[in-house]
């Protein structure tokens, strides 16, 4: 018997996260639709055929947000199994190097210093580097 629910049959979706640091603050985006609605995640979205997870990143925040950014070093890759489907999400840092950002699909965003990180409700998968970026706050 196959077992549907395994990591295996599941749908997998790789994507790339913004971890978006300036003085001390980190920028978190708010979903505003699908089943995660109302989380907070570092913003980004699917590598697309043929693009560098840098080209990704550059990407997604400029038709999301209406910024640039200076893509910088990989902070670590999140593997985690959603009830749905398992995510692959490569988290990487960023700089906004021009413009301010501007909400195209997310719900709202803020600005939060280590000791406000966890005053927001994470998306699991995300969640899972929280603590690691306290450290470059």
């Amino acid at each position: 018997m196959i077992d549907m629910d395994s990591k295996e049959e599941r749908k997998h979706i790789e994507v790339v996260a913004g971890v978006i640091i300036d003085n001390g603050r980190l920028f978190a985006t708010q979903r505003g639709y699908g089943d995660f609605k109302d989380g907070w995640e570092f913003p980004g979205g699917k590598i697309e055929r043929g693009e560098s997870k840098a080209q990704a990143l550059e990407r997604e925040l400029r038709e999301e947000l209406e910024i640039k950014v200076e893509v910088g070093d990989l902070l670590r890759t999140v593997e985690y199994d959603y009830p749905k489907f398992h995510l692959t999400m490569h988290c990487l840092l960023a700089k906004i190097k021009e413009g301010t950002p501007h909400l195209l699909e997310h719900e709202a965003s803020c600005w939060v210093d280590k000791e406000g990180i966890d005053s927001v409700s994470w998306l699991p998968a995300d969640r899972e580097i929280v603590e690691e970026v306290k450290n470059l706050l």
